[in-house]
């Protein structure tokens, strides 16, 4: 007799003799000790199962309880006990009898007390109810004869031998037939919407284990959008809007009104949206933003867009259309508004994610499917995968778990332990796959070899960092059959401040304090250590400003710089000494923080973090930032210090890792466009080949190619020119020029043939798809990016700028000297012209060039008709922008200074630049920040040199070091 749960066991006892069962009587011997369960005796109090015999009782099935002496019916759920219900019937067959119950028989049935406070949908419990019901017993005629006597032992031997014996015939059993559950039309309609819903949900839950935190609003974004398109609640039009926000190629003249506070391409982009059918209502959207200006500027420069009432003339936009306009004018909001908008279409399980849960993923796992971990500072998959083989029985005490960080030499190793413990079945980890890219294939193949063979219990975890910024996708790094056959698993932690600090002081303990001679310099050290991790870790979600480049600190670096400090402390105690600040600074910094840093700037902000934070103010109670002192070292012990983070630590703002709240707004900015640059590239603008879907970037080619300059006539340029003509910033003049030739000649001729491959003249290849699809995504070919110049812009506002860039060649080249002001930014090398600035003053001055620097003064005014010609010494140039803080213009003829960013203003335009060259031991840096300046917000490999930048006479350097100020030659 089975005791599964969710079925019923009928089992006749062919000894038990016939007659009447006299409801709660007590069980005859044979009965009772017959029945047994696999787990012992079972009764009410320790079991979902209750026993007893079923009987007929007036032509119904009934059940009476051995233990209770309960009897009742199971022809109907109104005929259990308020109380009970049978677990799970839905997934059971109604139960049919075949001829008459002519004794009672032992049974065991699964039932469960209901939970009172549990609530059932009205229509899963009319579907529960329907299985529920017994179906009523069936009489057999044929089995109405009674079957012969069976001879007691003894009497009729000699009969036996001679009497042939009759075999009784077989009784047919009836075909069970399955009850056919009736539904309404609502019923069924609603039925299928739930199933939608928890299919959709279970998928999407699976999915998303597998994806970067930062991808996973991306993802489900695109299901929201999809599900509504088919629902036919939004069109794909609306769809496609709404994603590529496309300009308007001939978006008219910006009011002026607008102008402050509006950018061309928010302008163009608005003016596109005229053509969708919803903005068409109560006259054309971009009139309406030029007559109400101060209503829209009033909810522009609202702190949450996604709430606040809309301008007067788009106020009955439904919450799908506010994206819209959140989309172009407040891109820093539509990643709060698209969660909200999930929310609201799908449910807060679609946000809200539980922590990962390692044994239900092992339970979905098989021998033939590995894990792969992606792994994350401060996150380490193997003590939760120990913790469950330690449950299981999989440790490497017995042999069941192999643990193989892989390196050079370890290839053979980890394929040996690979074979070997998928036959014998046990676990095996391979750690830093990464690292052994040529020997990735083998582990692909060896990964479908023991397919083929492998054991139940086998188990395969791979762990890989996730690829950097230079390195492209996950499958550019681990071949894709790989990634495919696993369960992939991304668990980053916590990225907010308070939860690193929390996470970086447990990596100690109270033994870690005690075991140190100088106990108070020791915990106000480690604790602001522990902070400084915790800033460093969490500054990278601030882009560029925060880091260049993702660094990969983690916890070993902490728990290093940890036991350092206590041997430093320690032997200062023993030699007498005061606690050795510098050398402490210098190791952090430049040893084991710095090790893993490659960008000098970066490596400046890490070393600052440590001036600010490591230094004797400490043992005083300074203030590690904002809002945050560090405690009294000589009252507070581990457990108070842990107990410190928790209740005083305030919340946090960009101001505790010193920057200025326009930096989240720029990292919230960027954010929002990535997701739906990100949307657009999967979803694809462009078909397949044969041109199919190409031709939608027709209009787009004839508006480009009928804006795209020709090229400058280089011979006759040149022929203009005498050999003492060519100085240093002429030759600049003809190299900017050649180049900008060749990527306008590269331009026109990709579209030319493009043109030629719609219309059907050309075969098209995959070069023209790219160039189709990323012109319909309003995005800058890469082949065009690769002749072009560093920018992060968007095909329109590059196209826009790529026309500036050509006025000034041709206003240089015209006049073949220099240019009363430089556009900085318009340069493909912006470099080789400031080193031209230094050959220039080196030969007047008869000095070597490799000790000239360049020195910048700030004039107090932005407009070029101000300037009246070439300066007496130096250059000027224009279009530079800072980020990170602002600008405060001079006094008359005395020089501005850098001061606190305006809100929303992340990019202020300088003034006017003069740039001239002096010998180093001339150069003054009394009062002035050293300000890189980089091309573009990616900062890194866009340097271009370092700029003296005026500070106010009680200002200090470190301020704006931390704050991540620089200046920029183009403002995204």
């Amino acid at each position: 007799m089975s005791s599964k749960h969710n079925e019923y066991d009928y089992d006749e006892d062919e000894d038990d003799d016939e007659g009447d069962f006299v409801p709660g009587a007590d069980d005859d011997d044979d009965l009772d000790d017959d029945f047994e369960e696999e787990d012992g005796d079972l009764d009410d109090g320790d079991s979902p199962f209750l026993t007893g015999h079923l009987y007929m009782d007036d032509g119904k099935l009934t059940f009476n309880d051995s233990h209770e002496g309960q009897s009742f019916r199971l022809d109907a759920l109104e005929a259990l006990p308020s109380s009970w219900s049978l677990q799970n019937p839905a997934l059971e067959k109604p139960v049919v009898f075949s001829g008459s119950l002519k004794a009672p028989i032992k049974a065991t049935i699964n039932i469960t007390k209901m939970d009172s406070a549990a609530t059932i949908d009205p229509l899963e419990q009319r579907f529960l109810d329907t299985q529920m019901k017994m179906q009523p017993l069936l009489e057999d005629p044929a089995s109405k004869a009674k079957p012969p006597a069976r001879a007691k032992a003894g009497d009729g031997d000699d009969d036996d031998d001679d009497e042939e014996k009759e075999e009784a015939p077989p009784v047919e059993e009836e075909e069970e037939e399955e009850e056919i559950i009736e539904l309404s039309g609502k019923e069924l309609k609603a039925r299928v919407q739930l199933l939608e819903k928890i299919v959709t949900f279970f998928v999407f839950d699976y999915t998303r284990r597998g994806l970067l935190d930062v991808d996973k609003l991306t993802v489900c974004s695109m299901m929201n959008f999809k599900i509504l398109v088919r629902a036919g609640q939004i069109t794909a039009e609306e769809r496609t809007a709404l994603i590529n926000a496309p300009p308007d190629p001939n978006p008219g003249s910006m009011p002026e009104n607008t102008k402050s506070w509006l950018s061309e391409l928010q302008w163009a982009q608005m003016k596109s949206l005229e053509g969708l059918e919803v903005f068409k209502k109560g006259g054309k959207l971009t009139e309406a933003l030029e007559q109400d200006s101060l209503g829209w500027k009033r909810w522009y420069t609202e702190e949450k867009a996604e709430i606040a009432d809309l301008p007067r003339s788009v106020r009955d936009l439904g919450p799908f259309h506010r994206l819209f306009l959140l989309r172009i004018l407040r891109p820093d909001r539509i990643g709060a508004a698209l969660t909200e908008f999930i929310i609201a279409n799908l449910g807060t399980e679609y946000i809200d994610q539980d922590p990962f849960d390692m044994e239900k993923c092992y339970a979905e796992s098989t021998s033939i499917t590995p894990f792969f971990f992606v792994l994350f500072p401060g996150v380490d998959p193997t003590p939760t995968i120990e913790a469950l083989g330690h449950k299981l029985g999989y440790t490497e005490t017995n042999g069941k778990l192999v643990n193989i960080s892989m390196g050079q030499g370890q290839e053979t190793v980890a394929l040996n332990a690979l074979n070997k413990f998928a036959q014998m079945g046990g676990w095996i980890m391979l750690q830093n796959i990464h690292l052994m890219q040529a020997w990735l294939k083998q582990l692909e193949r060896a990964l479908e070899v023991v397919e083929e063979f492998a054991h139940d219990d086998f188990r395969c975890f791979l762990t890989s960092e996730p690829p950097g910024a230079m390195q492209g996708r996950l499958w550019d790094l681990i071949p894709e059959p790989i990634l495919q056959r696993c369960i992939k698993i991304s668990d980053e932690a916590p990225t907010d401040l308070k939860s690193n600090l929390r996470r970086a002081y447990s990596k100690f303990s109270q033994e870690s304090i005690d075991a140190c001679l100088k106990p108070k310099e020791f915990k106000a050290t480690l604790f602001a250590l522990c902070f400084f991790h915790s800033l460093i870790s969490g500054r990278i979600k601030f882009g560029a400003q925060g880091w260049s480049k993702k660094y990969p600190f983690n916890d070993g670096d902490l728990t290093i710089c940890g036991q350092v400090l206590r041997n430093y402390l320690n032997n200062a105690e023993a030699l007498g000494t005061d606690v050795p600040w510098p050398d402490l600074r210098y190791i952090f910094g430049e040893i084991m923080y710095g090790g893993h840093i490659t960008d000098p700037w970066d490596r400046r902000v890490n070393n600052e973090y440590l001036s600010v934070l490591i230094n004797p103010e400490l043992l005083a109670g300074s203030n590690l930032c904002t809002g945050f002192k560090s405690p009294d070292a000589s009252k507070l012990e581990y457990a108070q210090y842990m107990k410190y983070i928790e209740e005083r630590f305030p919340p946090e703002i960009p101001q505790m890792f010193w920057l200025h709240p326009n930096a989240e707004i720029g990292f919230l900015t960027n954010q929002g466009i990535s997701t739906f640059q990100t949307i657009a590239e999967i979803s694809g603008g462009g078909g397949g080949g044969g041109g199919g879907g190409i031709e939608g970037a027709q209009a787009l080619i004839t508006a480009y190619m009928g804006q795209l300059p020709e090229n400058l006539d280089m011979i006759e340029i040149r022929s203009r020119l005498k050999e003492e003509d060519y100085t240093p910033f002429v030759i600049v003049s003809l190299q900017e020029s050649d180049r900008m030739n060749l990527l306008l000649g590269h331009m026109r001729s990709s579209m030319i043939e493009l043109e030629l491959g719609i219309s059907g003249a050309l075969n098209v290849t995959d070069k023209m798809e790219d160039l189709a699809r990323d012109l319909q995504l309003n995005k800058v070919n890469a082949l065009w990016a690769e002749k072009a110049y560093p920018s992060l812009k968007l095909l329109a506002s590059w196209f826009a700028d790529l026309m500036d860039r050509v006025a000034q060649c041709v206003a240089w080249t015209s006049v073949l000297t220099l240019l009363k002001s430089v556009w900085l930014s318009g340069l493909f090398n912006s470099m080789s012209f400031l080193t031209s600035n230094m050959q220039v003053a080196a030969r007047s001055n008869n000095l070597p060039l490799d000790f000239m620097t360049n020195r910048c003064r700030f004039y107090n005014t932005r407009d070029l008709n101000d300037i009246s010609g070439v300066p007496p010494k130096g250059v000027n140039v224009h279009g530079l922008f800072m980020e990170g803080a602002g600008w405060e213009d001079g006094k008359g003829d005395e020089e501005g200074y850098i001061t606190e960013s305006k809100m929303k203003d992340l990019h202020p335009v300088m003034p006017i630049c003069n740039i001239f060259s002096v010998h180093i031991e001339e150069m003054d840096w009394n009062g002035m920040y050293h300000c890189p300046v980089f091309s573009t917000s990616l900062r890194g490999a866009t340097y271009i040199f370092t700029a003296n930048i005026r500070m106010d006479a009680d200002d200090v350097e470190v301020r704006w070091t931390l704050a991540g100020a620089a200046l920029l030659t183009q403002d995204d």
